[in-house]
């Protein structure tokens, strides 16, 4: 009997691997801050940005300011947000209405952390994934809006 709770602490790493460089990027689909279908396709998307912390949800949106609408899409740039941590009413009445006002780009939220955990790295910095072919080509993180910005920039 006490085997079982041993067990699973050896074989609970293994469960939540998070993607490595050449593997498949699995196609997901989200829900955007106006609550509209937001479907990443690997064939088509050549970098996933994920903030999994109110912190790398700063970074992402000081490297954003001024940029303009559709400024993400016309790079093949998909943004997740993990925001499963933040409490629902929080969520609800502050965070997504401030999203809806404020960014002029799409945010792919991740309201259970189904998608974001599985791209691993620092949750307080923002993860830059690069994608070729649908496998993960290349994998960075990013902890001021400065050099993402700059990232974001670059042809």
């Amino acid at each position: 009997m006490k085997l079982w709770p041993i067990l699973l602490l050896i074989l609970l790493p293994f469960a939540a691997q998070a993607i490595e460089i050449g593997d498949p990027v699995p196609t997901w689909s989200l829900f955007d801050q106006f609550d509209e279908p937001y479907a990443m396709d690997p064939q088509k998307t050549q970098t996933i940005l994920v903030a999994s912390s109110m912190s790398a949800g700063k970074i992402m949106e000081k490297a954003l300011q001024d940029k303009p609408k559709g400024f993400l899409e016309a790079r093949q740039t998909v943004f997740i947000a993990n925001i499963e941590p933040m409490p629902a009413y929080v969520t609800k009445f502050f965070a997504v209405p401030k999203m809806r006002r404020a960014y002029s780009y799409r945010v792919a939220l991740d309201r259970e952390a189904q998608i974001a955990p599985g791209y691993g790295g620092d949750a307080a910095a923002v993860q830059w994934l690069q994608l070729k072919d649908g496998k993960l080509l290349e994998r960075r993180e990013f902890n001021g809006p400065d050099a993402l910005r700059e990232a974001l920039e670059k042809p």
